[in-house]
């Protein structure tokens, strides 16, 4: 399309000049009045040249702008992940409002955290800029919103719309003095109508598939999602040479508790189980029911030392009190560093193996991978 134009416009200029050369050749034979008209033609066409330069360039930029628009839109609509349809929205921000910087932010949906992400910024200062009050006005309505900055490349203004229900989209100028306006309220408005689908999609797909990885029972993540994330946590620590610690353990003599209380009641001492595993581990650990009374716990950036620890911490709270009509429970593992020569079967294995030798052992302790005692 720019090229199109571009070769418009210098075949108009062309025509125009060629018309002016005619006009003076004829005009001139004529005399000085004729001069004069040839003068006044001239003229003429000069300011119209200048006119049609104008607008081509113009309907270049346009078409230009239109081009971006329509790419940043396809690319958001090109995915259903919610990260990545995230990162597309704010890059797009950027570029249609010509700003500096983007801040998304989604309020919570059900018991998640809220969403927040930001494009180009660093802490200067930028917030969220709220839209209208009522997200049905957003294609009309938008927020400004002027910094006191006061240092070099700090934010200096702010424009903010509305984003889905309880949300906002914003973008930001580092340029002193810069204020956004209808133009760029516009644009940003139109991109907001365009990714609010996509996000609402991405972030249903996500929920979806949280709980397809998330244990019914006990709430916490599943078989699939264990392995899952073990292969991702083994192949990072191996990329950048970090540590990777693993306990695999089950609650002792579950088996009697099943046959003496019965399953329905064996069910609840594995959820009471499963909260008391929550309240013990740290949030960058990741629990998960493997199956029956088997439990795991990845421990990133940890090796046998804090494992051996965690450990500890989820003996005292699971035996710590009665666990209803079954009383006081106690639980056996085997405790894992991720190896040089591990892949994520080997490193769980090794983990079970030792769970294994712990309960041979006597039970209500822990086995490291290595054969030393806890």
């Amino acid at each position: 399309m720019t090229i199109f134009l571009i070769s418009l416009s210098a075949l108009l200029g062309v025509l125009v000049v060629g018309l002016a050369v005619s006009l003076v050749t004829g005009l001139r034979r004529s005399g000085r009045r004729a001069e004069e008209r040839v003068s006044t033609v001239v003229e003429t066409l000069e300011k119209r040249m200048d006119e049609l330069a104008t607008e081509l360039a113009g309907a270049v930029e346009r078409a230009e702008e239109e081009g971006r628009r329509s790419r940043f839109l396809g690319e958001i609509a090109g995915s259903i992940d919610l990260d990545d349809v995230v990162a597309r929205t704010l890059e797009a921000a950027v570029g249609v409002t010509q700003a500096d910087a983007a801040l998304l932010c989604l309020e919570a949906r059900g018991d998640g955290p809220p969403l927040v992400a930001g494009h180009g910024l660093a802490a200067d200062g930028a917030r969220p800029i709220g839209g209208p009050p009522d997200a049905a006005d957003a294609v009309a309505t938008y927020v400004t919103y002027s910094y006191a900055a006061e240092e070099p490349g700090q934010i200096h203004a702010g424009l903010g719309v509305s984003l889905l229900e309880s949300g906002t989209l914003s973008v930001y100028s580092r340029v002193r003095g810069h204020t956004f306006g209808p133009a760029e309220a516009t644009r940003l408005t139109g991109l907001v109508e365009r990714a609010t689908l996509a996000l609402e999609n991405a972030q249903e797909f996500r929920e979806a598939r949280q709980l397809a990885d998330l244990d019914a029972l006990t709430g916490l993540h599943n078989r699939r999602y264990f392995h899952e994330l073990l292969a991702r946590e083994c192949a990072r620590a191996h990329r950048y040479s970090r540590r990777l610690g693993l306990i695999v353990f089950d609650i002792d003599d579950f088996k009697d508790v099943n046959d003496r209380i019965g399953h329905l009641a064996g069910d609840g001492v594995l959820a009471e189980a499963a909260e008391r595993v929550r309240s013990v581990v740290r949030t960058a650990d990741v629990a998960c029911r493997v199956g029956g009374d088997e439990f795991t716990v990845v421990l990133p950036e940890s090796g046998i030392e804090q494992a051996e620890q965690l450990f500890g911490r989820l003996q005292d709270a699971i035996a710590g009190r009665p666990i209803g009509q079954a009383g006081r429970m106690h639980i056996s593992a085997g405790v894992a560093e991720l190896r040089a020569d591990d892949d994520s079967t080997a490193f769980f294995e090794r983990a079970d193996q030792a769970l294994y030798r712990a309960k041979d052992a006597g039970k209500n302790r822990s086995i490291t991978a290595d054969d030393h005692a806890a």
